[in-house]
């Protein structure tokens, strides 16, 4: 249960964070980076355990960049379905 509760909180400050790695300028809301940080949260989790690097002693910082990388790709892919969107 706090794996979820936590990534959650992860998840909106890496959707910040995936959105400044990503280089340009990104046509969606705040909101949206935001709930897809949060998915990428759970989804970096997820990968991390199928790795077996989720839990271990000290810093996870394989379960953060696989977190960050899965936000960062979430957010680069509904980008530009989100500007197509707002054209239409």
């Amino acid at each position: 249960m706090w794996a979820i509760i936590s990534a959650l909180i992860e998840g909106l400050i890496l959707g910040g964070i995936a959105r400044l790695v990503i280089p340009g300028k990104q046509a969606i809301p705040i909101w949206l980076t935001m709930l897809l940080g949060m998915a990428g949260a759970i989804i970096g989790n997820l990968v991390a355990h199928a790795f077996g690097v989720a839990d271990t002693r000290g810093f996870d910082w394989w379960r953060h960049a696989f977190q960050l990388g899965a936000a960062v790709l979430l957010i680069v892919l509904a980008t530009p379905a989100y500007a197509a969107r707002k054209k239409a």
